[in-house]
């Protein structure tokens, strides 16, 4: 026989809004409809919040304060903005003030140089200063001073060259383009990737290619060289190849390398989540490689064609 004290509804499994002498019954029975109720809107609210962010688009760089693709894609062409802009007043000033070149170079061409002097000597000077201190800090303002600075270099040099080769900076710029888009391209569809051993070699050849310039301008310089070559230790020939073809398309390659690099250090911040301000690095090291194979591509097609 159950102990009697167990018969108070208590203590009993039923369902208390049945006990209705048990104290509290209605009462609790309305609590729990109540909360019941509650429950039920906060689920609501809950459901429609997600819902809401779902929809919502994805937060993009500038609410995360991290560095995107998208960013950076947007950073470098505001850099190429300026640098074209500069690069149109390069060109003007080192024509004397037109905008398009003689077409006799003989007939009283007296191009000003002082466009690409200040270009080269400045571009140079803030390339250093923003790679061996962007550890510390990153400077956007030293970086658009950058892009000006190439700009009167690349307009300078570009109004002189079109002015010896009309149509060499036509040519120079797609092959430029053409070069970069490929590289995208292959580096976008996971064919080409940077590795350890790559760039090891690659920047051993480039630091090779760096002795080798500086004194082939030295030798410029000073007249060591005979007459005739107008790009110096490039206009000689092997097997009747101008050197200057054939180091161009190592130069090239190079350069390709060093995009790819560029491409796989902003994947790389993106992925790491770094702060946003690193996209103007990425967007920096994008114009600098650029540049470079801007310059060697127009000097190539200027030493095919002057042979």
């Amino acid at each position: 026989m159950s102990n009697f004290a167990f018969n108070n509804p208590a203590f009993q499994q039923q369902d208390p809004r049945n006990v209705a002498t048990y104290p509290g019954a209605p009462q609790a029975a309305q609590g729990a409809q109540a909360a019941s109720f509650q429950q039920a809107g906060v689920d609501a609210a809950v459901n429609a919040q997600l819902e809401g962010m779902y929809a919502a688009p994805p937060a993009g760089a500038i609410e995360t304060d991290r560095m995107s693709v998208e960013d950076t894609v947007w950073k470098t062409a505001g850099l190429f903005g300026i640098l074209l802009v500069t690069a149109a007043i390069g060109w003007v000033f080192t024509l004397g003030g037109i905008a398009a070149p003689e077409r006799d170079p003989y007939n009283g061409f007296a191009p000003n140089m002082l466009p690409w002097i200040i270009g080269a000597l400045g571009g140079f000077v803030l390339a250093m200063v923003i790679t061996f201190t962007s550890r510390k800090k990153v400077r956007p303002a030293l970086i658009f001073a950058y892009a000006v600075f190439e700009g009167l270099f690349i307009g300078g040099i570009s109004a002189f060259f079109e002015v010896l080769w009309p149509g060499i900076v036509m040519q120079a710029t797609l092959a430029t383009v053409s070069v970069v888009a490929v590289t995208l391209a292959l580096f976008a569809s996971g064919k080409i990737r940077a590795s350890a051993k790559m760039t090891k070699i690659v920047m051993i050849a480039m630091i090779g290619y760096l002795v080798f310039s500086l004194l082939n301008v030295v030798l410029m310089w000073t007249n060591v060289l005979p007459e005739g070559q107008a790009f110096g230790l490039l206009s000689a020939k092997v097997a009747g190849i101008p050197l200057g073809l054939i180091i161009g398309v190592l130069v090239v390659f190079m350069a390709a390398y060093s995009l790819v690099l560029d491409f796989d250090q902003i994947q790389q911040g993106v992925r790491n989540g770094a702060p946003r301000k690193y996209g103007w690095l990425g967007a920096f090291g994008i114009m600098v490689t650029v540049v470079w194979l801007y310059v060697e591509i127009l000097r190539m097609i200027a030493i095919a064609r002057s042979n």
